[in-house]
C-alpha cells in the first residue's frame, strides 16, 4: 500500500533522504537487472510519473501529518488503561492490534468510496516493481485514515508506539513490489509476501479485493479474503475500467473528480452520500 508514515515529518530530514536513497537504488538495482535480461517490468513513462506523485507526496506531507496530533494527544489523555511496553507480550499485543486496524483499514479504502479515490492512485501502475511502491496519494491523511488507529491509542497504548510499529509495517511492504516475487515456502502461511501482494495489486477478477495484510496474512486467512494467483492465468494490474495514463495529476486527481462530479448532479442527499461513501464503481 504506502509507507508515507515511516518517512512522514516524525523522522529527520537526513533519514528520510537516507530511506529515499535507499528506495531509489533498490529500483535502479531491480530495473537494470530485468533490462539485462530483457524482461519489460519497467515502463519508463510510468515510473517518471511514480517518482513524481511520490516527490509531491513527501513535499506536502509535513503539513497534512500535523493533523494527526491532535486526535492521538487528545485520545491518549483520555485512554482507558495504561498498557506498559516493558515486555515482549505487550509488543506483541501491540503489533497484532496494528496489524488487524491495519487490515480493517485497507478493506475499507477498497470498499469506501471515499478512502478509495486516494489509494486508487497506488493501483493505478500497469507495471508491479519497486517503483510502483512509492505511486501514493496525496489525501491519505485529509481523509481520515489515521482514525484507524486512534483506539488503540484509547485503548491505552503509546501513540509514538503505534506509528512506530505501523511504520516498520508499511516500509516492509515496500519490497512486496518487486517485480519478480520469489517464493517463500512455508512463510507465505503466515507472511504478506510479494507473491501474495502481487495478486492484491492485479486487476483480474478472482483478484480483486484480496489480500490486505500489512506484514502478516493471517487475517486475510480468518476473513476470506485470501487468495492465490490464478493458475494459467497472467496477472494484469491497473485499475478496472480506467485508461492508463502517464499524466500525474490525472492519476492523482481523475478518482476525486469523478466522486465530486457524481455527487454534484446526485439527486437527493442519500444519492449524494452514496456518490462520497458507497463502494467504488
Amino acid at each position: 500500500m504506502t509507507f508515507e508514515f515511516f518517512t512522514g515529518p516524525g523522522s529527520g530530514p537526513k533519514y528520510r533522504l537516507m530511506l529515499a536513497a535507499i528506495a531509489l537504488g533498490l529500483m535502479l538495482i531491480e530495473y537494470l537487472f530485468h533490462r539485462l535480461n530483457h524482461d519489460e517490468s519497467y515502463d519508463t513513462r510510468e515510473t517518471a510519473a511514480s517518482l513524481t506523485i511520490a516527490l509531491g507526496n513527501k513535499l506536502i506531507a509535513g503539513s497534512f501529518a500535523a493533523m494527526m496530533a491532535f486526535p492521538f494527544a487528545f485520545a491518549y489523555l483520555h485512554r482507558l488503561f495504561s498498557i506498559p511496553l516493558d515486555n515482549a507480550w505487550s509488543w506483541l499485543a501491540l503489533f497484532l492490534c496494528v496489524e488487524f486496524s491495519y487490515y480493517v483499514h485497507h478493506v475499507a479504502m477498497h470498499k469506501i468510496r471515499w478512502f478509495w479515490a486516494t489509494h486508487a492512485v497506488h493501483h493505478s501502475a500497469t507495471k508491479m516493481n519497486l517503483s510502483a511502491a512509492v505511486r501514493l496519494g496525496w489525501g491519505g491523511y485529509l481523509t481520515g485514515g489515521f482514525l484507524f488507529y486512534v483506539p488503540l491509542v484509547v485503548l491505552g497504548f503509546n501513540p509514538v508506539a503505534v506509528l512506530a510499529i505501523l511504520g516498520v509495517g508499511l516500509f516492509y511492504q515496500f519490497f512486496l513490489h518487486v517485480a519478480s516475487p520469489p517464493d517463500l515456502g512455508p512463510l507465505e502461511w503466515i507472511l504478506n509476501t510479494p507473491r501474495h501482494h502481487h495478486v492484491h495489486h492485479a486487476s483480474n477478477p478472482d483478484c480483486l479485493d484480496r489480500n490486505f495484510g500489512s506484514m502478516l496474512i493471517i487475517f486475510d486467512r480468518m476473513f476470506g479474503t485470501f487468495a492465490e494467483a490464478p493458475r494459467n492465468e497472467k496477472l494484469r494490474f491497473g485499475l478496472v475500467g480506467v485508461r492508463p495514463t502517464a499524466n500525474p495529476v490525472l492519476i492523482l486527481f481523475g478518482g476525486w473528480y469523478g466522486i465530486f462530479r457524481e455527487a454534484l448532479f446526485a439527486k437527493g442527499l442519500r444519492a449524494k452520500l452514496d456518490s462520497l461513501f458507497g463502494r467504488p464503481i
